[in-house]
C-alpha cells in the first residue's frame, strides 16, 4: 500500500493499513524538508515528493492529500492499474467526480471512498431497524454535524483555501458525511433541496471564500421530509454527527459522539440501547469487535473500512455497504446542488445525479 499524504487523515489511514496486516511501500510527502516527518507519521518504508514513484511499488493508493489534488492523483493511480482509496470529497467539481467514478467501473479496480461512519455498529443497528420497518411510517428526518475546530478567527488550514480545498467546505466537508449517513440508514435518497450558506469568519488570515455553515432542507424519494444544520464554527461541539428519524410507531436517534449508544423512542416510554454484540443484530454485530462496555469509536470504523476494502481487493466480493467511487459521486452532486440552491437563495432545486 501506497499513502499520498502524510497530514492527520494520512495518519488515521496509515494506522488502519497497519492494523490490515498491510506492507505500507511509501508515502507522498508535500515536501523535501517533511520526508523524514512522512514516514515517522505513517510507518512507511519510505516517502518522496514524486506520485510515480510512489505508486510504481503499491497495490493500491490512499489519497489523503487536499482536495483539489484528487482528481490527478486517482487517474495517475487507476492509469497505473493500482486499487484506490480516495478521501472525499472525490473531486472539487461534480464533473471530475462524473469522470473519475466512470474511469473506476472500467478499470476493474476496486475504488473506495472513507465514509466511515457507515461503520459503527449502532448505525449499522439503526439501518437494521428501519429496514425491518420498526419505526412504523418515517414522518420526518432531521440532525446535522457540528464540530468548532474553525470557530476562531486565528483557526486556518488549506481547507479554507478554496484554491486547495475547492467551492465549498463545511457541507463538502462534513455535510456529505451526515448525508452518505442518512441515506445508508434510512434506504432513500434526497430527490431535491432548498440550501443556505453563511461565511460566518469571513477573513481568516485574508478573505474566505467558502462558507462555515449550510442549512438545508429536503425531500426524499418517497416524499419523506427532512433538515440538517451543518457547521464548523459551534463552539463546544467537537465532532458530533447527529442523526434522527422519527416514526410514527417508534423513533431512532444516533451521536457520534456517543456512539456506543442508539436512543430508541416510543410513546410508552424510551429506550436507550447498548452496543453489545449479543443483542445486535447480525449485520451491526459484525462491526462490534468489543465486548459490551469496552468503547469502539472513530478509529475501529476506519479499521472496518479499509479491512472490508482489502477484502474486496481479495477475494473479489464486497461485504455490505462499503462505500464506492459511485458513493463518491453522490456527494458531489449533492455538494453541487446545494452550492446552486444557496446562490439562488435558498431556490428548491433538483439533485442532479
Amino acid at each position: 500500500m501506497a499513502i499520498a499524504g502524510a497530514g492527520m487523515i494520512g495518519k488515521v489511514h496509515s494506522a488502519s493499513v497497519q492494523r490490515a496486516g498491510a506492507r505500507i511501500t511509501g508515502v507522498l510527502a508535500s515536501s523535501p524538508e517533511r520526508l523524514d516527518a512522512a514516514v515517522r507519521t505513517t510507518g512507511a518504508e519510505k516517502a518522496t515528493v514524486d506520485l510515480d514513484e510512489l505508486i510504481a511499488d503499491a497495490d493500491v493508493l490512499h489519497v489523503c492529500t487536499p482536495n483539489a489534488l484528487h482528481a490527478e492523483q486517482v487517474e495517475d493511480a487507476l492509469a497505473a492499474g493500482l486499487h484506490v482509496v480516495c478521501e472525499k470529497p472525490l473531486a472539487t467539481t461534480l464533473e471530475a467526480a462524473r469522470s473519475l467514478t466512470a474511469q473506476s467501473e472500467t478499470s476493474g479496480r476496486v475504488t473506495t471512498v472513507p465514509f466511515v461512519y457507515r461503520f459503527h455498529p449502532m448505525v449499522r443497528e439503526m439501518r437494521a431497524k428501519v429496514a425491518a420497518g420498526d419505526l412504523g411510517a418515517l414522518a420526518v428526518i432531521h440532525g446535522g454535524y457540528l464540530q468548532d475546530w474553525l470557530s476562531a478567527a486565528t483557526s486556518d488550514n488549506w481547507r479554507v483555501d478554496a484554491r486547495a480545498g475547492g467551492p465549498s467546505r463545511a457541507f463538502a466537508d462534513i455535510g456529505s458525511h451526515w448525508c452518505d449517513l442518512m441515506e445508508f440508514v434510512v434506504g432513500d435518497r434526497i430527490t431535491r433541496l432548498s440550501a443556505r450558506t453563511s461565511i460566518v469568519r469571513p477573513e481568516r488570515n485574508g478573505s474566505v471564500a467558502t462558507e462555515d455553515l449550510v442549512t438545508l432542507q429536503f425531500e426524499t424519494t418517497s416524499g419523506v421530509l427532512g433538515s440538517a444544520v451543518i457547521c464548523q464554527v459551534a463552539a463546544g461541539r467537537k465532532n458530533r454527527l447527529h442523526l434522527e428519524l422519527s416514526g410514527t410507531a417508534s423513533s431512532l436517534a444516533f451521536d457520534q459522539e456517543q456512539p456506543e449508544l442508539l436512543w430508541h423512542g416510543r410513546a410508552e416510554g424510551n429506550l436507550t440501547r447498548f452496543r453489545d454484540p449479543d443483542t445486535l443484530s447480525k449485520s451491526a454485530a459484525r462491526y462490534a469487535k468489543l465486548p459490551a462496555g469496552h468503547a469502539q469509536g472513530y478509529q475501529d470504523c476506519f479499521d472496518a473500512f479499509v479491512a472490508d476494502t482489502y477484502e474486496t481487493i481479495t477475494t473479489g466480493e464486497a461485504p455490505d455497504g462499503l462505500p464506492v467511487f459511485a458513493d463518491g459521486l453522490r456527494a458531489a452532486a449533492l455538494t453541487h446542488t446545494v452550492l446552486e440552491s444557496a446562490a439562488a437563495d435558498g431556490r428548491w432545486d433538483q439533485v442532479s445525479a
